[in-house]
């Protein structure tokens, strides 16, 4: 297969806080620099840049340190911790929670947590690269199902009840997917799961903050059927970090058993200060999730006016399929050139032949952003 080249800005890009644009140093006709509007990180709130989350961050940092120093169970633990995970417990309305210093770190933890040589999981085919590898890691059997696919979930939950296995199976799912932009009937999945005596675990990194009641996630008021959520501070949090949210019994197994945490150095304080500090932003401002969503859903009836078919969602993420790893780099550069930043992302991290633009609708973005974006995006070829 024919290597492509990456970005130009995987190299040499560089953030202009006050302009909220990435620089393309030395791209221009004439080496000069181009301000591109960010239409591809996941700072879907614009958080990261605001200044309560930065002083929180600064007051921590100076009177704790930089970093924690050791792991929760040794010297690592510091209030902050504590209160952070009391208010995040409080609420999503789960029983425990417990930081981790990466969302992947954290999905490793959680699938061990769940599973083992004697599980089976049953997946959704477009999970997550860091649940695929807390799957290997735990050593259980894998099935997948087709993506968001109901009919296609009860199948494998039936057959698992026909074979009489020794142990629940343990179902995974995202409640906003990262590369697609859609979501499943959480609800739906959990009912099934009660059902069938299966586990529940889903990936929430991608909806906290924006989607559910007051941005709680699509697990939000859902009270019987899921097990465990995964969730990060690196998205719409603005900060670092993860965390996992259960109930008691299994948060104390995990506490216990998981090297994922137990060995690993805490999340740093000043990261876990701003995430409360944007948790405390969210509970006071509760309709700002749904504000976005309402601002995406513009977008998405735009962009299908000018042809684009994207899949349905209802999130900040627009995917835009273009096919070939040629096309989707061509029409990358071309939107650079003309001061947007969108990234095209090809296989592995998507199906060969789906190759696409991921677009992503933030709340702080420059008025007539999508204007601009559908002058030079074009039409669907």
């Amino acid at each position: 297969m024919k290597k492509l080249p990456n970005s130009r800005l995987r190299k040499i890009r560089t953030w202009e806080p006050g302009e909220k644009t990435f620089q393309l140093i030395g791209s221009g006709k004439n080496n000069e620099s181009i301000s591109l509007i960010d239409l591809a990180s996941n700072d879907y709130l614009g958080l990261s840049q605001d200044p309560r989350l930065i002083e929180a961050a600064h007051k921590t940092m100076i009177s704790e340190g930089l970093g924690a120093g050791g792991s929760r169970l040794v010297t690592g633990t510091r209030p902050i911790h504590i209160k952070l995970e009391e208010e995040l417990s409080k609420w999503l309305g789960l029983e425990r929670v417990l930081l981790f210093p990466s969302g992947f770190q954290a999905n490793l933890a959680a699938v061990s947590a769940l599973a083992n040589r004697k599980t089976l999981v049953i997946a959704d085919k477009f999970i997550h690269h860091s649940l695929l590898m807390g799957i290997k890691a735990s050593g259980a059997k894998v099935k997948r199902f087709a993506h968001n696919n109901m009919d296609d979930l009860e199948k494998l939950l039936q057959k698992c009840e026909l074979n009489k296995q020794t142990q629940p199976p343990l179902v995974i799912t995202e409640s906003l997917f990262s590369m697609e932009g859609t979501s499943p009937d959480i609800r739906e999945i959990a009912l099934l799961c009660e059902n069938y005596q299966a586990r529940l675990l889903v990936d929430e990194a991608h909806s906290l903050g924006v989607l559910g009641n007051q941005g709680r996630g699509l697990c939000h008021g859902i009270s019987k059927g899921i097990t465990m959520i995964s969730g990060t501070f690196g998205k719409a949090f603005g900060s670092g970090g993860a965390f996992l949210a259960t109930n008691n019994t299994v948060g104390e197994h995990l506490l216990q058993t998981s090297g994922a945490f137990r060995y690993t150095t805490a999340l740093a304080p000043p990261l876990a200060s701003a995430a409360l500090e944007a948790l405390r932003l969210l509970k006071a401002n509760p309709n700002k999730g749904k504000r976005l969503q309402e601002e995406a859903m513009v977008w998405r009836s735009e962009l299908a006016n000018q042809g684009w078919n994207c899949p349905k969602g209802i999130g900040p993420i627009i995917s835009l399929e273009i096919g070939t790893d040629e096309g989707s780099l061509k029409k990358q550069y071309e939107l650079e050139e003309h001061g947007l930043l969108t990234i095209a992302i090809r296989p592995p991290t998507v199906p060969e032949g789906t190759s696409r633009l991921r677009v992503i609708v933030r709340s702080n973005l420059p008025t007539n952003t999508l204007k601009k974006l559908l002058f030079h995006l074009g039409e669907k070829q």
